[in-house]
């Protein structure tokens, strides 16, 4: 029986070794042993590839950026949906040794500008658009050089280091380097070159740059390794207990780590195949992915699983061949967790916990983990990291004891490209990572996260967390999502605000609301501030922009930030 802690602070003792070698030697091993099972479908481009298919692929693509004249070290952007290019550039950079740049498929001409120019990208892959976004209309605001460049040739006042514009898709462009022509550019001399530069490539070199929301500021790129990735990817798989007959229901980006972490490298390193429904989260594409390929995992954040379950069709779908999956990105409402278990046939769901400068994930649930800790945690750590929980003072608080979680590993990242001063601030001189977020450890190491550290309210000298007032108030009948933050208030400091949105076919009043948390919770805790929308603020990966809802509500209610001693 294991020892119960006496102070907030856990490690993942394990048996099981880390990877110590590359991913794209990893891969290579990986298709040795699976050459002829399914590695990737992707519905909406019709692609069904055995893993020594996707193996041909990759290698060719790596020949074709070293022909572009691409070394080691040098990094490429991808601006891109969720298809088989993006998986295939992943792995495709690793082998080369190049460093692959997540550019959000939501950014717009400012952001695109900042990512490439704040790590120097040489190349850049690309769509041609995606939803209401033009991408070639907005790398052409940016740097029109490109209409009369030669490709591998352009030179961009706007974008310095930008040399080659790589476009995926059927029609070819001005300027743009079409993606098919790249995959037959390689030869013999990048052949010889590619298979000279693997045994040279070390695990901890940097392979990927994946930059932070900027909802605090300048966007910042959290520069990854081998080492970091593959692992946590490997991890993450022996929790859910993939192996080669799992096929993993992936509809999350893979610009976030969730879709190339958690999904891709999980998969690679199990043998697993990769299901892409769609290009973007669609609930329909989902679930008609997971009956028509029989998957057995499906991923989202909980606003993906809610809009599944929320689908009028929801019960026509056959989802009996699913049998775990993994909810992350933010707090999972603990009556959807059950729902998933129950009508999605998830009996073995796991909730994952982490942030993209950990790789991501250091807590997740195991289908060992009895029921109730499945629904109201998110876990226990993950093999070979460690976590304390820390009050203000840095000092490591009693099991059950708020305070703010602190990570240190294999998983750290190596820090902020070109940003040294914000690395010191993230990761202090012992290599713990201060993530921001405020958690409890109980006695038996399940962790439960119960805020951010900027998110938590306090009202009249009272600390209160949202994710508890947000937890009981989607008890109600009526709420189907519900977010809660906090306003200014000149008497209290900070109020409660809640939006909620309402199940299909309901209506409330802010008073119902009030009188169903009455006598239930303790007055404080019953926000005086109750909207009724259609939706909340999302970033393309489906988490709530909490701080837009409080910008929108303090204009609304004519409210300031409240100066403070």
């Amino acid at each position: 029986m294991t020892a119960k802690l006496n102070q907030s602070y856990v490690h993942g003792a394990s048996g099981v070794p880390l990877i110590g070698e590359t991913i794209g030697r990893h891969l290579d091993r990986t298709v040795a042993r699976w050459a002829d099972q399914d590695a990737l479908i992707v519905r909406h481009q019709a692609v069904r590839w055995t893993y020594a298919e996707f193996q041909r692929r990759v290698d060719a693509l790596a020949r074709g950026l070293l022909a572009l004249g691409l070394e080691p070290g040098d990094r490429v952007g991808i601006w891109s949906p969720n298809n088989s290019e993006w998986a295939t550039t992943q792995f495709a950079t690793a082998k080369a040794g190049l460093i692959l740049v997540n550019i959000n498929p939501a950014y717009r001409v400012s952001e695109l500008e900042y990512a490439i120019n704040k790590v120097g990208c040489k190349a850049l892959i690309m769509a041609s658009a995606f939803k209401s976004s033009d991408y070639c209309g907005m790398l052409r605001q940016l740097a029109p050089e490109v209409e009369s460049a030669a490709p591998g040739r352009l030179q961009a006042q706007q974008l310095a280091s930008l040399r080659t514009v790589i476009l995926t898709g059927p029609r070819p462009q001005r300027g743009f380097l079409p993606y098919d022509e790249l995959l037959t550019a390689g030869g013999a001399e990048q052949s010889k070159k590619l298979a000279g530069i693997e045994p040279q490539l070390q695990f901890d070199d940097p392979i990927n740059i994946q930059f932070t929301s900027g909802t605090t500021g300048a966007p910042k790129g959290a520069t990854l390794t081998h080492h970091n990735i593959l692992n946590n990817g490997f991890f993450i798989g022996e929790a859910m207990r993939l192996t080669e007959r799992d096929r993993v229901c992936i509809p999350v980006p893979l610009y976030h780590c969730f879709g190339m972490v958690l999904g891709n490298l999980a998969c690679i390193t199990h043998g697993a195949a990769m299901v892409y429904p769609s290009e973007g989260f669609e609930p329909l594409a989902a679930l008609q992915a997971v009956q028509d390929e029989r998957c057995t995992a499906l991923y989202g954040v909980p606003t993906m699983f809610i809009a599944e379950l929320a689908l009028p069709e929801f019960r026509s779908f056959d989802l009996a061949s699913l049998r775990t999956g993994i909810m992350a990105g933010s707090p999972c409402p603990i009556e959807v967790m059950r729902r998933c278990i129950s009508e999605m046939h998830m009996s073995e769901v796991t909730i994952a916990y982490g942030m993209t400068e950990t790789s991501p994930v250091s807590f997740q649930t195991s289908n060992d983990d009895p029921i109730e800790r499945r629904v109201a945690t998110v876990g226990r750590i993950h093999p070979h990291v460690e976590v304390k929980i820390v009050d203000t003072a840095d000092r490591i608080v009693p099991p059950n004891t708020p305070g703010e979680l602190c990570t240190r590993g294999y998983s750290v990242m190596l820090g902020y490209w070109g940003d040294a001063e914000r690395t010191a601030e993230a990761v202090d001189p012992a290599g713990w990572m201060h993530t921001g977020d405020l958690a409890t450890l109980d006695e038996d190491g399940y962790c439960n996260i119960v805020g951010r550290l900027k998110d938590m309210v306090i009202r009249g000298g009272e600390n209160i967390y949202p994710r508890e007032i947000e937890e009981f108030l989607f008890g109600h009948p009526k709420v189907e999502a519900v977010q809660v933050v906090g306003v200014p208030d000149p008497k209290y400091g900070e109020e409660l605000c809640a939006w909620i949105k309402l199940k299909a076919g309901t209506q409330a009043q802010a008073d119902e609301i009030r009188d169903y948390c009455r006598e239930r919770i303790a007055h404080y805790k019953i926000p005086r501030h109750i909207r009724f929308v259609e939706g909340f603020p999302m970033t393309v990966t489906g988490k709530v922009q909490k701080y837009l809802i409080r910008e929108q509500m303090m204009r609304e209610l004519g409210l300031t930030e409240q100066k403070t001693a």
